[in-house]
């Protein structure tokens, strides 16, 4: 069993596609096919399922990751302590869903990129509800999340930046023109949200629940992009952060609504496995991402646990 076995299969497990994972490590897919087989066959165990199109983790390959991970920390970590003042390289794999994505960490990206521009940035769209396993899988090391103040006994959680929802309807909708709503004039209104399961769209769901309304039709989306244009389109309201639709709003294709769902904090969070060690490169982007998203004040909490701080060695 080689390192470069170890890296590859890495790689490959990050990406989950073979000629991604080739272009990463200037390698031909064919010599990553020949590592990955190479490896599965001294370990006596599929390593990777291809379901269709889509290549995924077997149960031996994800308990295998989480092995790995820790051998080439550890050697990152060694090469850190010996090229402690040279220029930062490697790979970093960030995950994040599409609003995050689109809308914020653009800026991430391009801060570090001109900071550490030898270092290789993997990033990966995910949904929501799958952004934790990916840390405990180890298939990224950090992850950006729209949700609740998150707490978790397993992974350091930074809230960065509160995100505001609001309502946006098409300029010709009968309530867009409206100074004032009342809840009752929602009734009969089509709501154009995400799908059960994702975080703001439950806290959507329970506060009309709370109101006592729970005869509501909804439109599902697996986008936000769709939402969006759905709502231009004058087919329902949009339920969406206020960030999507800031251009659309000053082009006046959309009209935020005056109604606020009570008690709705949502923050776009910054988590990292909390055993995992911060190599250079990796406190290099979370300094980076602070410096472009963190907020002035914490987020409310019952404790101090979701804000965590990380010192340089000395």
């Amino acid at each position: 069993m080689e390192l470069r076995q170890l890296n590859t299969f890495r790689t490959v497990a990050s990406t989950l596609n073979f000629s991604r994972a080739a272009e990463v490590l200037n390698y031909v897919p064919s010599n990553v096919t020949m590592q990955i087989k190479a490896l599965e066959e001294e370990l006596g165990v599929r390593l990777f399922d291809r379901l269709g199109k889509q290549l995924v983790l077997t149960t031996a390959g994800k308990r295998f990751l989480t092995h790995v991970q820790g051998v080439l920390n550890k050697l990152d970590e060694a090469r850190s302590v010996v090229h402690d003042n040279e220029i930062l390289s490697g790979t970093l794999t960030i995950s994040a869903n599409e609003v995050i994505c689109a809308y914020r960490l653009p800026a991430v990206f391009q801060l570090f990129r001109s900071q550490h521009p030898g270092v290789r940035l993997i990033f990966r769209s995910v949904p929501n509800q799958q952004l934790k396993q990916t840390l405990f899988e180890g298939t990224a090391d950090v992850v950006f999340m729209l949700d609740e103040p998150i707490r978790s006994s397993g992974l350091a959680v930074e809230p960065l930046l509160e995100e505001t929802f609001r309502f946006f309807a098409a300029p010709d909708h009968p309530l867009a023109k409206r100074a004032v709503l009342q809840l009752e004039d929602f009734h009969g209104e089509v709501f154009l949200t995400n799908e059960k399961g994702c975080p703001y769209r439950t806290m959507f769901d329970r506060s009309f629940e709370k109101e006592g309304i729970d005869s509501i039709t909804y439109l599902e989306f697996q986008s936000a992009e769709a939402i969006k244009q759905c709502a231009i389109s004058g087919i329902g309201i949009a339920f969406l952060p206020e960030i999507v639709a800031e251009a659309e709003v000053e082009r006046g294709e959309l009209v935020a609504l005056p109604w606020q769902i009570p008690d709705l904090h949502v923050y776009t969070q910054m988590l990292w496995h909390k055993d995992k060690w911060l190599a250079p490169i990796m406190l290099s982007f979370i300094e980076a991402a602070r410096e472009v998203l963190a907020i002035e004040e914490e987020p409310p909490t019952n404790s101090n646990q979701n804000k965590i701080f990380i010192k340089h060695s000395e």
